[in-house]
């Protein structure tokens, strides 16, 4: 089965770097992302919010980049904490 997410999106948010109880840097963001995708023949306007995190040295990297920076990020997507909604797990992010 895959799971796989390529989006080029924005920073919108970012929340402090943190912890996790096994000492690794993990940060949640919020990323937004707007295009016009082909869609039965015609095109769409698509806008989006999501919710994201990055753990390790990619949380670090994430945590010092500007709001509003466009990027490519790649990655899966799990359940949220409590089964609520959907997160985006970014296992790599490049410069848009």
């Amino acid at each position: 089965m895959v799971n796989q997410l390529d989006l080029r999106a924005a920073l919108a948010e970012a929340q402090a770097l943190r912890y996790t109880p096994a000492g690794l840097p993990a940060i949640d963001v919020v990323l937004t992302h707007e295009s016009v995708q082909a869609q039965a023949g015609s095109q769409r306007q698509v806008k989006l919010s999501a919710k994201a995190v990055a753990f390790g040295t990619l949380a670090e990297r994430l945590a010092r980049q500007a709001i509003g920076s466009q990027w490519r990020f790649r990655g899966f997507i799990a359940a949220g904490r409590n089964g609520k909604g959907l997160v985006f797990h970014i296992q790599d992010m490049q410069q848009d």
